[in-house]
Parts: C-alpha cells; sequence; structure tokens
C-alpha cells in the first residue's frame, strides 16, 4: 500500500506539472496583458517598460520556472483585472463554485441510487420505463437549454424562484460567502443544482440499473436467494455493495467534470462563481486568473481521483489495490 501511495503522488505530481505547462503555454500566447493593464495614452516606451517589469521580456522556459516556483509558495500569478493575487480570487469565487456542486452531487446521489436500484429490480414496471425513458431525454438536453427552461418555468410563469444571484450570504471562517445557511440564499441555489445535476443523474441511473442488474445475475446473489435472506438484504448487502466500485470509479471522475461544467451554468444563472470568473478572464484577458484557474480544476482532478482510490479499499475490502504486479 505505501508503495502505491508513492506512486500515486508521483503520478499526481506529473499530471500537475503538464497541466501548469499547458495552462502556461496558453497564457504565454493569448492576448496581451499590458493592452489590458494600461490605457491607450500609454506610450510604446512605457508599455516596454512595463513587459520588463513584469517579466513578459523574458524567455519562455525561464518564465514557466519562475511560475512553478511561485506557485510552490501558493503565488500563481497577479491578475491583471484585479489588481491582486490569483489565488486570493479564487479564494473568493471558490464557495460559490464549490456550493453548486456539493448541492448537485447530493441530488445527484439521493435520486440516482433509488431510482437507479428500482429500474434494476421492477424493469418491466412502468415507473421503471418512465425513469429509462426520462434518462434518455436527460442525457441529450445540454446543461444550458435546462437552465433556461428552468428558468422560464419556475421565474418567469410561476414566480416562485429567483432567476440570477446568489441571494444573501454569511460568512463563516472569515472568507468562506456561504448561501447554505440562509433561506434566500437556498433559494437562489435551488435551480441551478438542478440544472447542474441534469448532466451527470441520467448517466449515474443507467449506470447504477446496468451494474445492479448484472450483479444480480451473478452466482454469489443467487445462492444469497437460495439461502432465503430477506429481500432487502440481497438487494441493499449483496448487490448494491457490489455495483458501488464502478460508480465510485465514474462518480470521481464527473465531480471534477462537474467543477469545469459549472461555467455554463454559472453564466446563464449570472451565478458568481468560478467559471464565470473564468469566462470574464478570457474576455479582459487576464491569463493569469485563466491559468490559476486550470491548476485549480486540474487539483481538484488529482485530489478526487486519489481518494476514489483510498475509498476502494473501504468499499470493498477484497479490492488489493498494490504498487507492485
Amino acid at each position: 500500500m505505501f508503495a502505491f501511495a508513492v506512486k500515486r503522488i508521483l503520478q499526481a505530481v506529473v499530471v500537475m506539472l503538464i497541466i501548469s505547462f499547458i495552462g502556461f503555454a496558453i497564457k504565454h500566447n493569448f492576448g496581451d496583458p499590458v493592452r489590458e493593464l494600461v490605457g491607450e495614452r500609454v506610450t510604446p516606451a512605457e508599455r516596454a517598460e512595463i513587459r520588463e517589469k513584469l517579466g513578459l521580456n523574458d524567455p519562455f522556459m525561464t518564465q514557466y520556472v519562475r511560475f512553478l516556483g511561485n506557485a510552490l509558495h501558493g503565488d500563481l500569478g497577479q491578475s491583471y483585472f484585479y489588481k491582486k493575487s490569483a489565488t486570493d480570487v479564487i479564494i473568493k469565487k471558490a464557495p460559490a463554485t464549490l456550493e453548486l456542486v456539493f448541492c448537485s452531487a447530493l441530488i445527484i446521489i439521493l435520486l440516482s441510487v433509488p431510482l437507479g436500484i428500482y429500474a434494476a429490480i421492477k424493469p418491466k414496471k412502468w415507473f421503471s420505463r418512465f425513469v429509462m425513458g426520462s434518462s434518455i431525454v436527460g442525457v441529450s438536453m445540454p446543461v444550458f437549454l435546462t437552465a433556461i427552461l428552468l428558468i422560464y418555468i419556475f421565474s418567469v410563469e410561476l414566480h416562485w424562484l429567483p432567476s440570477f444571484g446568489r441571494g444573501d450570504t454569511v460568512q463563516l471562517f472569515g472568507f468562506w460567502d456561504s448561501g447554505l445557511l440562509t433561506i434566500d440564499g437556498l433559494r437562489h441555489l435551488i435551480m441551478p443544482s438542478i440544472a447542474l445535476s441534469s448532466i451527470m443523474l441520467p448517466l449515474f441511473i443507467r449506470l447504477i440499473r446496468s451494474e445492479m442488474m448484472e450483479v444480480l445475475e451473478s452466482e454469489y446473489v443467487k445462492y444469497a436467494w437460495a439461502k432465503g435472506i430477506k429481500p432487502r438484504r440481497v438487494w441493499w448487502v449483496h448487490a448494491f455493495k457490489n455495483t458501488l466500485l464502478p460508480v465510485i470509479t465514474v462518480g470521481g471522475v464527473q465531480l471534477g467534470i462537474m467543477v469545469a461544467f459549472t461555467i455554463l451554468t454559472e453564466t446563464v444563472f449570472q451565478w458568481q462563481g468560478m467559471g464565470s470568473m473564468f469566462i470574464e478572464s478570457v474576455e479582459r484577458s487576464d491569463t493569469s486568473l485563466m491559468v490559476a484557474y486550470l491548476v485549480f480544476v486540474g487539483m481538484v482532478f488529482v485530489l478526487v481521483n486519489t481518494a476514489v482510490d483510498i475509498i476502494y479499499g473501504l468499499v470493498n475490502p477484497t479490492v488489493r489495490v498494490a504498487g507492485r504486479k
């Protein structure tokens, strides 16, 4: 296990280096940050002086090595638009995105597990067929279309829910602006969470159903039926537990994808998180902030997938993850 942990850490470091290199290459070739920093009246000589001060005239690898050194100390560069550290901007925007992803993941778990299991246990029932048919529609609909449809129904027609913004927030730990602790914040969170969860919910319902149906045909489940074990115990303990490994594998990857997919959801609902921040940084050629976002999302992918490997052993002790063949 120790050998595997060391190997996994080294792989994570390599992945982060690749992500940082790609992100910095984009920064190096995307727009002119000096143009965004200064006005039109600044002379070419003053522009050249600013470029020299920022180190933009140095060779690419020199700039990249300097960026890595600063990143090890938590400095991902200076935002040209906000005029402060890109790390501070990410920390300010991250709570909105992470709360949105958390609530969406909660919706996915609470709905996909019972619906997927029911569709596997009773595949010929009308409700199972309705769930599977709806999942096909859900997979086919892009998230921005779902978001617009929700706004039209619940905001424009019914006037039940607010259509944009985060609402009232409460500050926690000195930096975390949370909307989970206020009624208005929760009302603003409902539609964005449903829209974001609509991307992954149909996928997980179909995945749980297919894995569950396969496990129910296995020999040890048939043996459990032969022993006269109660159906609920067979379904939840013997069958469902053994469907979790592929579900956790896909879930770990999809959780990281959801962080990136918030871009569309946040744009439609004007949700002031990292997704909308990234769009703004592209429009303003704020390349330092773009790179900081890419590094942060890459780090989320790495951390989530590492956690998935650890959860494997908790879900199924028979799985032995070793660092040797």
